[in-house]
């Protein structure tokens, strides 16, 4: 079992900064969002104990900020698909505000863990895979070892709701900034070392 497992969101997107939910669909690093990655990177070669592995989601913003850290580590990109992001179909470049008013995507979504919007993912399904590939990653690491995993707010946030509250419903209640750092630690009781640190930005 892993030591820990050091979760980092990637860099921004327009969309991040725009307000509207991007899931499957692609979105390039701002000038802010490599900023942040190379920050990140820079602030991650120093940290104790070092990182052993890097795993990234499949989706390029993550894999682009994945790259600043590969650079700086020296470790090759570990892709794994189920870090992806939660998928929305027909809704995905919405905004949060019309998601809401509009959809009622939250309220129906936390209502019946297998509601999925047109064309997109049921908050089970990603709950089932995102916790699969931490729990996944976790198994092929020894216990000192420290592994990072770059992927993406709304899958890390249903993935802390399903491993700490045992209940995928509650993942609202989490916040990953952009290339804000969080550290958890998968055992007998699943915990958080550290939670969306941004003082490295």
């Amino acid at each position: 079992m892993a030591a820990s497992l050091l979760l980092v969101r990637h860099g921004q997107i327009d969309a991040n900064r725009q307000g509207r939910w991007h899931g499957s669909t692609e979105g390039k690093l701002t000038w802010r969002g490599r900023r942040q990655a190379r920050k990140t990177a820079l602030h991650i070669k120093t940290a104790e104990p070092p990182i052993a592995a890097l795993y990234s989601s499949p989706l390029d913003r993550c894999l682009k900020t994945s790259a600043y850290i590969s650079r700086s580590l020296g470790l090759e990109i570990n892709v794994e698909a189920d870090l992806r992001e939660y998928a929305i179909g027909e809704w995905e470049d919405t905004s949060f505000t019309e998601l809401a008013t509009r959809h009622d995507f939250f309220t129906l979504s936390r209502g019946d863990l297998s509601y999925a919007p047109p064309g997109g993912e049921s908050l089970q399904a990603v709950s089932g895979r995102i916790t699969h590939a931490l729990q996944s990653i976790n198994n092929r690491h020894t216990q000192a070892q420290r592994v990072l995993i770059v992927g993406h707010g709304a899958a890390f946030s249903v993935a802390l709701a399903t491993l700490l509250d045992g209940n995928p419903s509650v993942w609202t209640n989490y916040e990953f900034a952009n290339c804000g750092l969080t550290e958890l630690v998968l055992g007998p009781d699943h915990y958080l070392d550290t939670y969306n640190i941004t003082n490295h930005l």
